[in-house]
């Protein structure tokens, strides 16, 4: 069986490409060396190894089930979840005074893929808390953080983010979920939320859904909504009772089938209890923080979704028998390995220009996080986290719809069984489908880009971008295979500013919806150049390490071969 993971990439990308070193060595993170880290990815990978991948087709046969009125879930993922937990996986980022190992966001980011790897939606169950508690922690009053926070980086609560509703989705300007002001300080919150992951079970003493509402009185539209943080379950020991948050039924879906996907009910009894994150009707601002997380985390889940299919296409391609080069005549000559067909390796090499190019990406978003942690100026500071806005639609949806390109061109090399159940290239498929969907479509993504990130501030921001590329470009060239390819990004960067420009104009005139149009074309246009960025980084460290198998490979494959 092919592994999940090709741990040396994962080595490659954290250190070489994006410098973890220089992160270790800052302030906040001095307490770190190489070998915590490799402690740690060792760690993930035993983890993920035993309790993820391990599991992975069975949970994927045996979604969860409603059955009078309880969900029910296979033990295995308790147990996958308990074993995330108790490894550290959830509190790992977190500052060491809160029970966390200070970890930089890029390590974190390393582990993710490790378990996205290999189960990407148990993995579910402990991303969304970690995001969930950086939002508390963001935010939260001091007497929410202390009642909640410690438990949720134990493993204890797990978190869910509860936007959607029935005949409100990505519009979350209309949503109709209320919250009335109690005597107590607290709320009680009447609504119907749809799509909610991680939500339901009983794996953990407790679930912290954050809810989007409209306290009563609020302002329509986006204005008017608040956030919340709403328990399952209310109290403790003799005290414990269950909050009026019920499940009234689960969605089944083509993929992610190994974490719930609820439709709740708030407030059936006369209100679920909840407490006020934060200002009133600030919410969709501080909801936005866990929603640009997740969306980083939902890139980085359609790469690994592709990566482990690359990774058992590549195998079966190498032991896979079948026809002849069609040179040969003579039919009593065996059969060769596929890999040899000219088609299978084109489909081969497609699929890892567009997994490694989408995970350089992924954690190119991490290393911005990094930069805005450790940053020395305000304005590097500010440098770093316009392109971490800039980037993070286009690392959410170009991933979700390249990388599932790749899990089809593995379906594909296959052949017949590549649609069988029996091999895992259709679950990844399947799984992988999901991610141009959630945590905003990608037409969403595409509009935020366009209409937001790239207009909204001069251009400034994409200013940034084209800088940071024609610096490497010019590192490139320095060696003269790669010559031809910096020109060739040069080129491409020039025609995405131009067209940045023509597209600008248009939104000038008034033509905003001429101008919104053309935005998924833009974001492809747009995260071609930026991926192509990362490969010709890439090329440029491996061109610097002639005679290393490694990095002969990287240069092999921009030649075509799919090692």
């Amino acid at each position: 069986m092919a592994d999940f993971i090709r741990r040396r990439e994962l080595d490659f990308q954290l250190y070489e490409l994006f410098a973890l070193d220089d992160v270790l060595a800052s302030p906040g993170h001095q307490h770190l060396d190489r070998a915590t880290v490799a402690s740690v990815l060792d760690t993930a990978m035993r983890v993920a190894g035993d309790k993820f991948a391990s599991n992975a087709d069975f949970i994927d046969a045996h979604e969860p089930e409603f059955r009078d009125g309880e969900v029910v879930i296979d033990d295995s993922v308790r147990e996958s979840v308990e074993a995330f937990a108790d490894a550290g996986f959830i509190a790992g980022g977190f500052d060491p005074e809160h029970g966390g190992m200070g970890l930089p966001q890029s390590v974190v980011f390393g582990y993710t893929a490790v378990f996205n790897a290999a189960n990407v939606a148990t993995a579910g169950y402990g991303l969304l808390t970690v995001a969930a508690a950086h939002l508390l922690e963001s935010y939260g009053s001091p007497e929410l953080v202390e009642r909640y926070f410690a438990s949720m980086l134990a493993g204890e609560t797990l978190g869910t983010m509860c936007l959607s509703e029935p005949d409100a989705g990505s519009s979350l300007g209309d949503l109709r979920t209320t919250a009335r002001p109690a005597d107590d300080g607290t709320y009680r919150l009447s609504g119907s939320k749809m799509w909610i992951s991680g939500a339901g079970h009983d794996m953990t003493p407790n679930i912290l859904h954050l809810v989007l509402a409209r306290i009563e009185g609020a302002p329509a539209g986006t204005k008017g909504i608040s956030l919340f943080a709403v328990p399952r379950w209310l109290g403790e020991g003799a005290e414990r009772r269950r909050n009026d948050v019920e499940v009234v039924g689960l969605n089944h879906k083509m993929g992610y089938r190994g974490i719930t996907n609820c439709a709740l009910n708030f407030g059936e009894q006369g209100g679920a209890v909840g407490w006020l994150v934060g200002e009133p009707h600030r919410g969709l601002r501080y909801m936005f923080q866990m929603m640009n997380e997740a969306r980083i985390e939902v890139g980085l889940a359609a790469v690994m979704s592709a990566h482990t299919a690359y990774l058992y296409a590549l195998e079966y391609a190498r032991e896979r028998k079948q026809g002849r080069h069609p040179d040969v005549r003579d039919a009593t000559t065996p059969p060769i390995a596929i890999i040899e067909h000219a088609d299978v390796r084109r489909m081969l090499v497609q699929q890892r220009a567009y997994v490694e190019g989408g995970w350089a990406l992924c954690m190119q978003c991490a290393s911005c996080l990094d930069e805005v942690a450790t940053a020395s100026t305000d304005a590097e500071r500010s440098e770093s986290q316009q392109l971490l806005d800039l980037l993070t639609p286009v690392a959410k949806a170009w991933p979700s719809s390249w990388c599932l390109k790749a899990n089809e061109l593995a379906i594909q090399v296959l052949g017949g069984y590549g649609y069988s159940r029996e091999y895992p290239v259709e679950r990844h498929y399947r799984d992988n489908r999901l991610n141009a969907i959630h945590e905003g479509t990608n037409g969403i993504q595409a509009l935020d880009l366009l209409g937001r990130k790239v207009a909204g501030d001069g251009g400034s921001a994409l200013g940034v971008l084209m800088a940071r590329i024609a610096r490497d470009s010019e590192h490139a060239s320095r060696f003269e295979e790669l010559v031809e390819h910096a020109e060739a990004l040069t080129k491409a960067c020039d025609r995405l500013t131009a067209v940045s420009m023509a597209l600008g104009a248009v939104a000038m005139e008034g033509q905003i919806r001429r101008f919104l149009a053309n935005a998924s074309t833009y974001l492809d246009l747009f995260g071609h150049v930026v991926v192509a960025w990362q490969w010709l980084r890439m090329a440029t460290i491996a061109a610097d390490h002639s005679g290393v198998s490694f990095y002969e490979g990287k240069l092999a494959f921009g030649n075509g071969k799919p090692v």
